[in-house]
């Protein structure tokens, strides 16, 4: 596979991914999925790698947590907290979208 065909098979299989998330979420994770890989569809090589790094680990942590049947457990049991440590590694802009996921998700 080149390098298109995995990122379009990441990108929906993360979307597919959500549909065993409760309405809300999904809604919500669908949206911010969209968002990232448009805005890094002409990132450089070495970014690339970071970005399908991350989400491919984002994919795994997430059907991990859904199980094999896709049905969530309590909403609780969804996500993972970030350490001190990673949210040091953010840039200014990263702290931001962060911040305006968390009122989002509040909602």
């Amino acid at each position: 596979m080149n390098h298109v065909q995995k990122v379009r098979v990441l990108y929906k299989t993360i979307l597919r991914m959500h549909r065993g998330l409760p309405v809300a979420l999904q809604e919500l994770g669908n949206n911010y999925v969209k968002e990232e890989f448009k805005r890094h569809k002409n990132c450089s090589p070495m970014e690339s790698q970071k970005f399908m790094s991350e989400w491919a680990g984002y994919a795994i942590n997430l059907a991990e947590q859904l199980g094999l049947r896709g049905k969530p457990g309590p909403i609780g049991m969804i996500g993972e907290d970030l350490t001190e440590n990673q949210l040091n590694h953010f840039r200014d802009e990263q702290i931001a979208q962060l911040y305006e996921l968390l009122q989002e998700a509040k909602r």
